[in-house]
């Protein structure tokens, strides 16, 4: 079987990051591809010692490709969702374009890794704060069903691509040096705020970020019932998002348990060092693999022994994005 590959968007924020991990990996391919708008068209990046030049985003750049690794937006992704379909190549699509549709595999590796099969040339990579929640929350979820989450999120720049992440930097200068600044990318300064995803409130109050990790957790959970409520904010971190995450079990389980379940879950790691107050960080979690899981604690507003809080921590960019894409490929 061949594996030609494409990257579409490869010059943002998470196309340069599919590059450094196909070469990590050593994913075995006859080719790659990359694939962007006209204004990066020529651009050269580096892949495994080599310069590859970018090419046009056209509908005839699919022919003779097997896999294609989108990041390029959702309105892109739909797009061209025909011409990759009408190549005969499969699209793992990092937007939220498809996410939704009762007809597209939504796929974490470590979670649901068999609804790949069920693709119909499309699977979806889910939003980076419902990976980052639901690696750890998933292998509890299987022992001890959960009734309800809430979340609070603390999302890097990241989130917002590669040119939020320079105005975080650039603006931090700025107010440094005492000098006025106004942002373009995010809608109020990064350096040194705390404000609510930006993106749009539906009628219940819930913005659209707030709505996918509940959407979302319960398709890829293949669990309607689940209750699930978040709060999603930006702050002033160049990468990796945080979250505290409050779990409603149906039936009692102790931290120990919940210790000894995520001990041995895939892609997660236990930081939890109480004596050094020493737990997951964005600092740490940028670069990793592995989602840090600490402060895990019983709640006490559950006096039943239900409740069980955790804080946890994840590069957006790879595990919630690109390296989950990846291990999706991997599995096809």
């Amino acid at each position: 079987m061949s594996r030609n590959v494409a990257i579409m968007g490869a010059t943002g924020a998470v196309g340069t990051e599919f590059l450094e991990l196909l070469a990590e990996r050593n994913f075995q391919m006859d080719s790659l591809k990359l694939l962007a708008s006209e204004r990066s068209v020529g651009k050269k990046l580096k892949f495994a010692g080599e310069e590859i030049a970018v090419e046009l985003l056209t509908d005839d750049a699919f022919e003779g490709v097997d896999l294609v690794l989108s990041s390029a937006g959702g309105g892109l992704s739909k797009q061209f969702a025909p011409a990759v379909r009408k190549a005969g190549a499969v699209m793992v699509d990092n937007t939220s374009a498809f996410r939704m549709d009762p007809d597209t595999p939504l796929v974490i590796p470590e979670v649901n890794p068999e609804a790949i099969k069920q693709h119909n040339g499309i699977i979806a990579n889910p939003n980076c704060s419902t990976i980052i929640m639901n690696v750890p929350v998933f292998p509890l979820h299987k022992v001890n069903p959960i009734k309800r989450l809430v979340i609070s999120t603390y999302q890097a720049a990241s989130g917002a691509g590669a040119a939020a992440m320079e105005e975080l930097k650039v603006g931090a200068r700025a107010i440094l040096d005492g000098q006025p600044f106004e942002p373009k990318v995010l809608p109020h300064p990064a350096a040194f705020n705390v404000f609510a995803h930006n993106s749009a409130i539906g009628d219940n109050g819930y913005n659209e970020e707030e709505m996918k990790m509940v959407n979302e957790t319960r398709k890829i959970f293949s669990c309607e019932s689940i209750m699930v409520a978040a709060t999603c904010v930006r702050v002033p971190v160049m990468r990796a998002h945080a979250e505290s995450i409050n779990i409603e079990f149906t039936n009692p389980i102790t931290e120990d348990e919940v210790r000894d379940i995520l001990a041995s879950a895939p892609g997660v790691k236990i930081v939890d060092d109480r004596e050094g107050s020493y737990f997951p960080m964005p600092k740490d979690a940028s670069g990793q693999d592995d989602i840090l899981v600490g402060r895990i604690r019983q709640d006490i507003s559950q006096p039943g022994g239900n409740g069980i809080e955790l804080f946890v921590c994840g590069d957006q960019i790879r595990k919630g994005a690109a390296l989950n894409a990846i291990q999706i490929a991997e599995l096809l």
